[in-house]
């Protein structure tokens, strides 16, 4: 699998400071996302898809995605057309809501990269099901803070939990990798972030965006099971496939395969 497809940390650059993408690649995240959409000015644009057409971005291709702008923006036409130059593994396609558009941007790519839908309105959250079977997209990611602005509601757990667990949801159906929560606008507070990038985990979130190197580290973290975990499921594989107890709970093959997933998460499960 690629590093969009199992990574759990996913670090946005922004692509008018393209002087920070070899700090981007120098920490543990599994990708860098070259920013051509919120990060960047209107007024920016068309420096910073030059600046990027020019840049030599081999040492890091197989971890660079690039964010495009969305379908509809004035600048759309221009950032595809830019992509087949580009030595990166794939496109990220903000507001992601429509299978012909994701269609467009694969043809722009070529057969052998990737993209990641980020979906982060209304219309994306209603068509999450297609748009993860739709053959087009490697994996989905969450737009937390654009959706919250779209549908006029909170950023908290439960204004979310919905739209989340859709995400979730048609990910598993299309047999897609777990998708990608969003980031975390404050990059200072650990435990906030930890917490946050926890809530993500329970509700079967496979990594999350980021927009600070810090943020890396408390994403790993929460994505790796405690050493009490990774014991416990190491016990549970252990025991063989009879129905037995382990610390007084019952063990069958639903609680097997939860098992498999920790070990999994933590590197040392096929």
């Amino acid at each position: 699998m690629s590093a969009l497809q199992n990574g759990t940390s996913f670090l946005f650059v922004p692509a008018a400071r393209l002087d920070r993408l070899e700090k981007a690649l120098a920490t543990d995240c599994a990708m860098a996302i070259i920013d051509l959409e919120d990060s960047v000015a209107p007024a920016d644009k068309a420096a910073a898809r030059s600046a990027l057409a020019a840049k030599d971005l081999a040492a890091g291709a197989g971890r660079l995605l690039v964010r495009i702008n969305a379908a509809g923006t004035p600048w759309f036409a221009d950032d595809l057309a830019v992509l087949a130059g580009l030595d990166i593994a794939g496109a990220m396609l903000p507001k992601c809501e429509s299978v012909p558009v994701l269609q467009d941007v694969a043809q722009a790519l070529g057969p052998s990269r990737k993209i990641c839908g980020l979906v982060e309105t209304a219309r994306g959250i209603a068509a999450a099901t297609e748009l993860a079977a739709s053959g087009r997209v490697a994996r989905l990611a969450f737009g937390s803070l654009d959706l919250a602005a779209d549908l006029g509601c909170g950023t908290d757990e439960q204004s979310l939990l919905l739209s989340r667990s859709t995400l979730v949801l048609a990910s598993r159906i299309a047999d897609l990798p777990p998708p990608i929560d969003g980031v975390t606008p404050d990059f200072r507070d650990r435990a906030t972030n930890l917490a946050e990038a926890r809530h993500a985990l329970r509700l079967g979130f496979g990594g999350k965006l980021c927009i600070h190197p810090d943020q890396v580290g408390w994403i790993a973290e929460a994505f790796m099971p405690a050493e009490a975990e990774i014991e416990h499921a190491r016990r549970i594989l252990a025991s063989g496939e009879q129905a037995i107890a382990i610390d007084g709970a019952m063990v069958d093959a639903p609680v097997r395969r939860r098992a498999e997933q920790v070990l999994r998460r933590a590197g040392i499960w096929a």
